[in-house]
């Protein structure tokens, strides 16, 4: 499933819309941004192979870990990557929810949510 980069923004953009607004009002400060693939160096860097197939990541300070006296040096970023999730898509529906269920799990992941939460609320 291949999707021109405009249309996948927009769909990228919808699923950010459906997140509740008072999750919504938290992404203010973070950068959410696509990319083709995760650059090679930040799969070294994450401990993954380079061949890893990954939808999206989030790079950052999560919520639940900031303090006042030393905020981020850097600002948050959230990457969705185009290439995997059409790959593993065969039809737009699929890419669509793909796409929905990626930019959450990052999202929480910025709120502080743990992968074994995430997986009890059916985001895995």
């Amino acid at each position: 499933m291949k999707l021109g980069n405009r249309e996948f923004d927009r769909i990228v953009k919808e699923a950010i819309a459906k997140i509740p607004q008072e999750i919504r009002q938290h992404l203010d400060n973070i950068l959410i941004t696509v990319q083709k693939r995760p650059a090679p160096d930040m799969l070294e860097e994450m401990g993954y192979p380079p061949d890893e197939p990954l939808l999206g990541v989030y790079w950052g300070v999560p919520l639940s870990e900031r303090s006042v006296g030393e905020p981020p040096l850097y600002p948050d970023t959230i990457y969705i990557f185009k290439e995997p999730l059409e790959e593993m898509c065969t039809t737009r529906e699929e890419l669509e929810e793909e796409i929905e269920i990626t930019v959450v799990h990052e999202v929480a992941h910025f709120l502080g949510m743990s992968e074994e939460r995430l997986a009890e609320l059916g985001y895995e």
